[in-house]
């Protein structure tokens, strides 16, 4: 881990508070090329009723937007919680050089916990991986916001 990958982990992370307040589960995300952010997002599906709306992909979508092109060569994506599959396929068709992730999701993570999709030779793609980048605090989030929402249930 450097200290750069700590630093725009803790972006993401304030990313996750922002959907957390806004009631959705708290996962951040940024795309970072040449050390600069050029990708913002934070997890959306219920308050756009957006299946898609993963923190992931509107932070791609960002990116791309910034670099007026679809692919995100030589860009880091940093994520406060593992991609699931969707997200995971997205990293790899924006050819995402590189995916920092803080905690894992034993439920859905598709690098690793549950598949792991990267590991696929047949892809034609490859995506360097390195996760738990702050899982401590990663994963603190996402415990709090859950036993939240079970005492308003």
């Amino acid at each position: 881990m450097s200290i750069r990958d700590s630093d725009f982990m803790c972006e993401a992370l304030d990313l996750a508070q922002q959907a957390r307040k806004k009631g959705e589960v708290p996962v951040g995300a940024v795309v970072v090329k040449d050390n600069a952010i050029i990708g913002r997002g934070y997890n959306r599906p219920i308050t756009t009723a957006d299946p898609t709306a993963h923190a992931e992909i509107i932070a791609l979508r960002d990116a791309a937007h910034y670099l007026s092109n679809y692919r995100l060569l030589k860009c880091t994506l940093y994520v406060t919680l593992e991609p699931c599959v969707m997200c995971a396929g997205a990293i790899f068709h924006a050819r995402i050089a590189r995916l920092v992730y803080g905690s894992k999701d034993p439920k859905t993570g598709a690098c690793g916990s549950v598949i792991n999709l990267p590991a696929e030779k047949q892809l034609n793609h490859h995506t360097q991986v390195i996760g738990g980048i702050l899982e401590g605090e990663s994963c603190s989030l996402l415990k709090q916001f859950f036993t939240e929402k079970r005492k308003t249930n």
